[in-house]
């Protein structure tokens, strides 16, 4: 078990090294939609890569979840992600309530640096893939 600290540093190894390793500028909170962003995650159990509408107008939040959902097909199809998960309703952790549409890579730590590689390159390839959906689909999802 690592401590706080301990944990919190290997974190910010890890993302730095992302960074090194694919340096690039991602798009993330620069969708200038409001409350709607690209988010990237790794834990000790999993890693994510996810679309987020965190508005507290829960009738925004719905409008953008089913505006997405209508290019399901696209999504799973055109950009080659079949594993998508489409969450209306989704709670973080801290109980806050937003709706989720991502991708996961199950049984991989960020504690062991052994996955890193492989986590580094699959979070790279499917923010990629959502990066490139967002764009060519903002005009549609923010209409």
């Amino acid at each position: 078990m690592y401590s706080r600290e301990e944990s919190k540093k290997i974190r910010h190894e890890f993302w730095t090294s992302f960074g090194k390793n694919y340096p690039r500028k991602w798009l993330l909170y620069n969708t200038r939609i409001k409350d709607f962003s690209l988010k990237f995650s790794f834990t000790r159990n999993l890693a994510e890569v996810s679309i987020d509408f965190d508005s507290t107008d829960e009738i925004m939040r719905q409008y953008y979840f089913e505006k997405l959902q209508s290019l399901r097909t696209i999504l799973k199809e055109e950009f080659f992600l079949p594993e998508i998960v489409f969450a209306e309703v989704y709670e973080l952790e801290n109980g806050k309530i937003i709706s989720r549409v991502y991708v996961t890579k199950e049984n991989v730590n960020i504690h062991d640096k052994k996955d890193w590689p492989e986590v580094q390159s699959w979070l790279s390839e499917k923010m990629d893939a959502l990066e490139r959906f967002f764009l060519e689909y903002r005009d549609f999802i923010e209409q």
